[in-house]
């Protein structure tokens, strides 16, 4: 390649990479915070700094999109903007909630932060990606950093457990993910979206290859049958971590879902739209079961990942892109806040001996921390779907698309299987406000100021998008 070829390869791409770059550069100041006299202590300004200027980017291509760059290896549209807004803010609540939980590991707290936005970094790729090759850098840019953290205690055999199963099942998803862009490229000549768009994937070889594709996403989203690691790696994960994973892992990988969900044929709607339902299905019913709460919620995202795919399922019948995208972002806000401070209470509520938080821990937790327990109930509330909260609207919107698309019998059928969640979510509930707190219960953190406040901000999100949806939809439309 020619400095010329480069140049005009770059020209007008910063406006379009200002996000990433924000990132790498901060990534940069915190490796060199960590080997500089004196400068740990910068560590916190510097991780949020670039979380900030990376949303005002974020922000500024949501007002005035750029479009292609990088001769179409990246989109930088007004999705991916809204998507790397939701990645950033969980990155963010993850990040917050993460303060004074860790206490063995603070002499590595500067690496934490680091693979903490490499990952998000990899987010961001992931939603803009313009072709196989570039979503499999992101892919990857996400998955290692995410490897690494879930086993970062190291002094927990359940982390290290975590870390090692999500590598191993990370590792065959990564396999499968590049041999069906293999096949697609031996299909079709091609691996960029916006050749594919014209030339069309309707031969065998390259169905055969979107569909290794669509299975690597399932993995990453935790759709059935590839969710078996989610609940191990959720509990064994440090939670802080967890919520992360939770939150902007499955808001990457259905980003890109409906990125080239147009390449699918649309007689695979009614097959998406059955797998949906099993793991509605499998995830609730999981859950009904579980008595640790980190499980329970992990298997909750499950049945989540399903109602998500349902808008996938409806874009291919109704061929209509931007309200699909507008469902699934408008869902993911509401549980970014919802189910980032459920785990983020839930982080607050561990105590240094004991990181295992069950049901008989929380009971009573009214009467202790009445704060707290009212913002788990809100939490809840909006995970189950109830009405002036965020939860209730997402789901609205995703069953829209539903009838929209003349699946009205899977929308009444995904309502139904819905519902089994209000056992686990009012249980919950009725643990902190309604039963006495056992005797044998295990001794709670105390919680911290600064994830007090997050929750509170989480808080106020969920009722915001449950009551005042115009605010946010302006910004999507």
């Amino acid at each position: 390649m020619t400095p010329e070829d480069l140049k005009a390869l770059l020209e007008g791409s910063f406006a379009g990479l200002g996000p990433m770059i924000a990132l790498t550069i901060g990534i940069v100041l915190l490796l060199l915070a960590e080997i500089l006299p004196g400068a740990g202590e910068a560590r916190p300004v510097i991780f949020l700094g670039t979380l900030v200027v990376a949303f005002l980017g974020e922000a500024s291509i949501l007002a005035d999109a750029p479009g292609s760059v990088l001769g179409g290896s990246f989109v930088a549209d007004a999705a991916s903007a809204a998507w790397g807004m939701l990645f950033l803010i969980a990155a963010l609540i993850a990040w917050v909630f993460g303060r004074g939980y860790y206490d063995e590991e603070k002499p590595f707290l500067g690496e934490h932060d680091v693979l903490m936005l490499s990952s998000t970094l990899g987010m961001l790729l992931m939603a803009g990606s313009g072709d196989l090759l570039s979503f499999f850098i992101g892919l990857e840019l996400l998955s290692v950093p995410l490897y690494a953290l879930s086993g970062f205690r190291r002094s927990r055999n359940r982390s290290v457990e975590a870390g090692l199963k999500y590598f191993l099942l990370g590792a065959f998803a990564s396999a499968l993910f590049l041999y069906g862009a293999a096949l697609v490229y031996a299909g079709t000549g091609t691996i960029s979206f916006e050749v594919l768009h014209d030339v069309g994937a309707s031969d065998s070889l390259s169905l055969i290859g979107l569909a290794l594709i669509t299975s690597a996403l399932f993995f990453k989203a935790g759709v059935f049958p590839f969710h078996f690691w989610v609940p191990d790696v959720y509990q064994g994960a440090p939670t802080p971590v967890t919520t992360f994973m939770a939150t902007g892992t499955k808001a990457a990988a259905f980003a890109f879902l409906l990125n080239m969900a147009f390449l699918l044929p649309g007689a695979a709607a009614t097959s998406l739209a059955w797998i949906a339902l099993l793991t509605i299905a499998i995830g609730n019913l999981g859950a009904l079961v579980s008595r640790d709460l980190k499980r329970m919620l992990a298997l909750s995202g499950v049945a989540h990942a399903g109602i998500l795919l349902l808008s996938v399922a409806g874009y291919l019948k109704t061929g209509d892109v931007h309200g699909a995208q507008q469902a699934a972002i408008y869902y993911m806000a509401a549980y970014v806040f919802s189910a980032g401070g459920a785990f983020g209470l839930l982080a607050l509520l561990e105590s240094k001996t004991n990181d295992t938080t069950t049901l008989e821990s929380i009971k009573g937790l009214s009467s202790r921390h009445p704060g707290i327990a009212a913002a788990m109930a809100v939490f809840m509330l909006s995970l189950a779907g109830i009405p002036a909260t965020g939860g209730f609207l997402g789901k609205y919107f995703v069953f829209s698309i539903l009838v929209r698309a003349d699946m009205l019998g899977v929308a009444v059928f995904a309502i139904l299987l819905s519902v089994i969640a209000l056992g686990y979510y009012l249980r919950v509930i009725i643990a902190m406000w309604m039963q006495p707190v056992a005797e044998d219960a295990p001794a709670l953190g105390e919680p911290r100021p600064v994830g007090t406040v997050a929750a509170a901000v989480c808080v106020v999100m969920v009722l915001l998008l449950g009551v005042m949806p115009q605010l946010f939809l302006a910004l999507l439309s």
